[in-house]
Parts: structure tokens; C-alpha cells; sequence
């Protein structure tokens, strides 16, 4: 462990390394590990809750997934990579996530203190979402593909969020036919993907508002996006997505 200024630190490489043999188990996908360790209504805010809201279909796609929670993260300097500190970082340093691996193990080392818990449950469901469009299948692909050129072809207005709302307009100023599966249109699926399955996964658990504006697209084509995510990764039993299935609980 290197100190810096009278601060406490360690590369994500070394606590990888250090914690790999000694994930607890929280079910057949999901493994953790704390450093420092934390109270059990901690856990279950960080880590309990948001998993039990995963499809099982999700964590199926997954594979094997360890989850690091530290108290913040650094970004690395060049020298080195990537920090776990256990003092607060210089601004403009911080980091909320770091991917890693560790054998077959995909690591998410999450940033938990000073961390507004609806923040942190973003930054979760986003990093899942990422690996599940690292790797999604041809169903899900081809499904959200269509969705993608049916709004195209509609000319639809608007976004689910930044990355997705800029890659679009990137391929609407650079190709003339939107729907051919270019590098461009791949990119910009991707993104959509990731950003709606992350809006899909923190609303499943949490009780979220989206946010209005000129870059937020159509409600009734958000909806139909997460229809088609509902049919590919229902939720688990007792959880609602939407306003209508909170009434019949």
C-alpha cells in the first residue's frame, strides 16, 4: 500500500489481487467484497437490494460478477493505474466506478462513501448495463435494433441520456441512410441500449423520475423501448416497472 501525502492508497490491480480469494458469496452471479468492511442496513442498501431487483435473465447473461465497494476512487495517473484511497481524492480526480477482472470474474470496484445512495444505484445499474452490452445476445440485438429503426425512420426527437443523445446526432448528420448497420449505427444502438437498460434496471428497483427536457425523446417511444427490455428481462416476481403494475400489487 503506497501513501501520497499522508493518504492511504492502493492500485484497483493490487486490491483485486489481494481480495479475489475472498468474495462472499450473495447468489449464483454476484460475489462481494468490502474494505472497510460495512453494517449489515449498508449492505443491504449498496449491495442486497439493487440485486434482488435483477431479472434473472440478466443474470444469466452476466456470468460470474464481484463486486468491490471501497470508499473512494482515483484516477490514476499515468505512472500508475487507477487508485482505491481511503481518503477523499482531489476534485476533478474522483472516480464512482473501475472495471477489472480476475479470471473468469468480471470486478465492478465501486466508490461508496460521500456517494448519495440514488447516485451510487445509478452508477451500479449502469456498469451492469455496460457488461450485459458488452456481450448481449443476438435476440436482444437484433429486437432493440428494430426499435432503433422504426424511431429512425420516424424521425424521432431526443435521447434516454448524453452518450446516446450525441452518438445519434453523429449518425444523423454523417450517414444518409440511418438504418443501415454501419460502425456508426452500431455505435450509437450500443449506447441507446446501455443507456435504457439502465433507466430500465434503477427504475425496477428504485422509484425514479425521468427527466424532462428538449434532448429527452417522446414518452411514448421511451415506453415502448422498455416494453421490449420487459419482455427480454422481466423482473423478478413483486417488482413493478410500470405505474399501471404498482397499482395491482
Amino acid at each position: 500500500m503506497s501513501t501520497e501525502n499522508g493518504q492511504a492508497r492502493l492500485t484497483v490491480a493490487d486490491l483485486v489481487t489481494r481480495c479475489r480469494g475472498q468474495f462472499i458469496p450473495l447468489n449464483h452471479t454476484f460475489s462481494y467484497f468490502c474494505t472497510p468492511s460495512m453494517a449489515e442496513e449498508d449492505l443491504r442498501q449498496y449491495l442486497h437490494d439493487p440485486v434482488a431487483a435483477l431479472s434473472l435473465a440478466i443474470c444469466a447473461d452476466l456470468g460470474s460478477v464481484g463486486l468491490a465497494l471501497v470508499p473512494y476512487l482515483e484516477k490514476g495517473n499515468g505512472r500508475a493505474g487507477d487508485m482505491v484511497s481511503f481518503e477523499k481524492p482531489p476534485e476533478g480526480r474522483q472516480l464512482t466506478v473501475v472495471r477489472a477482472a480476475a479470471g473468469e470474474m468480471k470486478i465492478l470496484v465501486l466508490a461508496t462513501k460521500d456517494e448519495d445512495i440514488a447516485n451510487y444505484h445509478y452508477t451500479f445499474y449502469n456498469s451492469l448495463a455496460a457488461l450485459v452490452a458488452d456481450h448481449w445476445n443476438n435476440e436482444a440485438q437484433e429486437s432493440f435494433y428494430r426499435q432503433l429503426r422504426e424511431e429512425l425512420n420516424a424521425e424521432v426527437h431526443g435521447e434516454v441520456d448524453e452518450r446516446s443523445w450525441h452518438l445519434k446526432q453523429s449518425l444523423v448528420r454523417r450517414q444518409t441512410n440511418v438504418r443501415k448497420e454501419t460502425k456508426l449505427f452500431r455505435d450509437y444502438a450500443r449506447q441507446a441500449f446501455e443507456d435504457t437498460l439502465t433507466l430500465y434496471l434503477h427504475g425496477t428497483c428504485c422509484d425514479i423520475d425521468v427527466e424532462t427536457g428538449p434532448r429527452q425523446m417522446p414518452s411514448r417511444y421511451l415506453r415502448k423501448r422498455l416494453e421490449l427490455l420487459f419482455s427480454l428481462y422481466p423482473p423478478p416476481e413483486g417488482y413493478a416497472v410500470f405505474p399501471e403494475q404498482l397499482k395491482k400489487r
